[in-house]
């Protein structure tokens, strides 16, 4: 059985500096909620709504551990998200890459047969 898509877009949920932030954080390692905010300039609250939104999009998971939730980065969803950069950005580096290898430099400021 598949997993079912997640709801939100994980590059729009990336859009929010506070939201890359949290997400930064959870890279280290995982983290609860009282933790991020006290990691970062917004409050608990704040913090909860990023993470809801995080989670929709597929890049975090909560798991509960007492009264506590605990977040963590959702490895499926982050590596779709770099799958999709790759895809898109490694064509235009091998694009580059090929170009840079092909051209010869012009020298500027130099006469010709003077280096």
């Amino acid at each position: 059985m598949a997993a079912s898509a997640p709801a939100g877009d994980p590059f729009e949920a990336l859009g929010d500096p506070n939201r890359r932030a949290i997400v930064e954080l959870l890279s280290r390692g995982e983290s609860s909620v009282q933790e991020l905010a006290d990691a970062l300039p917004i409050s608990r609250p704040a913090v909860s709504r990023h993470l809801r939104l995080l989670k929709e999009a597929g890049l975090v998971v909560e798991e509960p551990l007492g009264t506590r939730r605990i977040y963590r980065l959702q490895d499926d969803g982050v590596e779709a998200a770099q799958a999709y950069l790759a895809q898109v950005w490694g064509d235009v580096v091998t694009r580059f890459r090929l170009t840079a290898e092909n051209t010869t430099p012009r020298r500027t400021g130099t006469k010709p047969g003077r280096r």
